[in-house]
């Protein structure tokens, strides 16, 4: 399948202060989009904009009014043609049994809360984005990408808060998909696996260190986040009448959720 660069569309990326949103950003970038980077941290989304010139946005997606402010600031400075949602996060490892309400519901907001609402707010702009895309033999269409987990697919031990959280915003992407129906409107969900991003992990961890360097220890080439932009930047580049509904991706020494090799990768004898 070829890939179309484009030149005038424009995306907005949440969690683009670090990881896998600041990974996405500089890679549609590099594919000719205009970005509007979103999160919390301003000071970080100034230094990104200066480096590639994207032009940010900083709100709490979990707020109504932040979101509100940042449809508003959309709409007024552009079309949007993309939400590439990949905002969220986890905290801690507790048992069922042991879980924090506090943690469950900052992960369910995170996850959850924040993709209904960005999701609402925008589909307005990407609607008209896409009428305004067609004609002239041309079809227009617009994105919505939601970056889950391989968590959402299967459970483990510990990891429940973060299980349902990423199930549920799976889910949403299902039902969208469906619901929106019959408009040009693509929905894509990307699964990544074990991909090394550091601050995710020590976020989970409340800030051990040394834990968060374990998950990872002998892991031969976990993936990392400029993997996962370039499925990204690949599923928005696509033709658009091709949809990548769901992308599933691991490194190789993730064969499932609870299977990961640890030591070199080599062929049996």
């Amino acid at each position: 399948m070829t890939t179309q660069p484009n030149q005038t569309r424009r995306a907005v990326v949440t969690g683009a202060s670090s990881g896998i949103g600041d990974a996405a950003a500089r890679a549609l970038r590099a594919s000719g989009w205009d970005v509007v980077g979103v999160a919390r941290r301003a000071d970080r989304l100034d230094a990104l904009d200066a480096e590639i010139g994207s032009a940010s946005f900083a709100a709490d997606l979990t707020r109504e009014a932040d979101v509100a402010a940042l449809a508003a600031h959309l709409e007024a400075t552009g079309d949007v043609h993309a939400l590439v949602h990949i905002a969220g996060g986890a905290r801690g490892t507790d048992r069922v049994e042991d879980g924090r309400p506090a943690d469950w519901r900052w992960m369910f907001e995170v996850n959850v809360l924040s993709a209904q609402l960005v999701t609402a707010a925008l589909l307005p702009l990407l609607r008209r984005a896409a009428a305004s895309a067609g004609g002239a033999g041309t079809t227009g269409h617009a994105d919505l990408l939601y970056v889950t987990s391989t968590a959402a697919q299967a459970a483990y031990p510990g990891g429940a808060g973060y299980n349902a959280a990423k199930a549920g915003e799976s889910m949403l992407v299902h039902a969208l998909r469906l619901e929106l129906n019959g408009e040009p409107l693509r929905v894509t969900e990307i699964a990544p696996g074990m991909v090394y991003t550091p601050e995710f992990t020590l976020n989970r961890l409340g800030g051990d260190q040394a834990g968060a360097e374990k998950v990872y220890d002998g892991v031969e080439n976990p993936l990392t986040a400029d993997d996962v932009a370039d499925v990204i930047a690949y599923a928005l580049n696509a033709p658009g009448h091709v949809n990548l509904d769901l992308v599933t991706m691991r490194p190789v020494a993730q064969s499932a959720q609870h299977l990961l090799a640890r030591g070199p990768l080599r062929p049996r004898a």
